[in-house]
């Protein structure tokens, strides 16, 4: 007669169950994201163009992801007070960046002490959407300065220095590049008045305090087809197919701006240290959503152009940019004000 008996659970096969299990429980732990809210901070102000495409994109991640996408406004100091924010947030993918042209490429030769650092601090998910700026006036001003077309603008800025004035989303930002790079090479000056995001910007420039912007296309273009805002020219070496009327700066500005380009970007990018599991799952989604033809035409509709590029190709289109800008800031003599 044969008795069975249960083998004995010593007590290093019971630590080396413990332990089997603690990993087990630790990957299940990593596979889990997102089981929480993610959240996408936009470094400035409500009603721009970057705060327009976070928005843009924070359903279709919500969709994707089975999680809420929230978008936090975290405006100040061009932008840098919301990136630094997410620098410093723990790197597990629930907290992203909206960053841009001027978080990530101008703000570099801008400042000369920045509170993150863009390359080292971050890593890149994708580039959400290319956008050509506007150079726009208040109906009012433009009358006022008898301001029909770019060349018109130069010739008034001219002979009025310092009475004309343009705002923008904050220093650093390509609406402010974009004047500087006109003074520079129109040899005239307006007086700068940055704001907190461009919302705020073309509330006072309808309003009649300001005289002009280079705004974002996407943020201006309802206030240019409602007649609030007089359009002059598209920054970009080419038209825009949201408004194909309209001549670049270039075209309309004669010999002093040929070659005129200051166009924005925008683009996702989390923490240094998020997984790399995390972030091309946050990659593979974008791309499918700025892919989709209902996202790409209303995208295309407000004069942007999506994108949805790996992250290393965001990565050195990046440090492409960030020596472009690097000489307009030069040559421009832009100063942060």
């Amino acid at each position: 007669m044969t008795s069975s008996r249960r083998p004995m659970l010593t007590l290093p096969r019971a630590l080396s169950l413990i332990w089997s299990c603690l990993l087990a429980a630790a990957a299940t732990a990593q596979t889990a994201w997102p089981s929480k809210p993610v959240r996408i901070v936009v470094p400035f102000a409500a009603g721009g163009t970057t705060d327009l495409l976070a928005r843009a994109m924070a359903p279709e991640l919500q969709r994707a992801l089975g999680v809420a996408v929230l978008v936090d406004n975290k405006p100040g100091a061009g932008g840098n007070s919301g990136a630094a924010e997410v620098a410093k947030s723990p790197a597990d993918g629930y907290t992203l960046l909206m960053g841009t042209v001027g978080t990530h490429a101008i703000n570099a030769s801008l400042y000369p002490k920045l509170p993150f650092d863009p390359v080292k601090d971050f890593v890149p998910i994708t580039l959400v959407a290319g956008v050509p700026n506007v150079l726009v006036m208040n109906p009012a001003s433009a009358q006022r300065y008898a301001v029909a077309g770019v060349a018109d603008l130069a010739r008034a800025a001219k002979a009025n220095p310092g009475k004309l004035n343009y705002a923008s989303s904050g220093n650093g930002t390509s609406i402010h590049l974009s004047g500087e790079l006109f003074k520079s090479m129109t040899g005239t000056f307006m007086l700068h008045i940055p704001y907190r995001g461009s919302g705020p910007a073309l509330i006072d420039l309808m309003g009649g305090s300001m005289d002009l912007m280079f705004d974002n296309l996407p943020s201006a273009l309802p206030h240019i087809k409602s007649g609030k805002l007089k359009a002059l020219a598209v920054t970009s070496a080419v038209r825009s197919t949201a408004l194909p009327e309209l001549p670049t700066v270039a075209e309309a500005g004669g010999p002093a701006l040929k070659g005129f380009e200051a166009s924005s970007w925008f683009g996702l990018l989390a923490p240094a240290g998020t997984p790399g599991d995390v972030v091309q799952r946050l990659q593979t989604e974008c791309a499918k959503a700025l892919g989709s033809a209902a996202l790409k035409e209303r995208l295309q509709t407000q004069g942007a152009i999506p994108s949805g590029i790996s992250g290393a190709e965001f990565a050195r289109f990046m440090a492409a940019e960030t020596a472009k800008w690097a000489k307009v800031v030069a040559v421009s003599g832009a100063k942060v004000d």
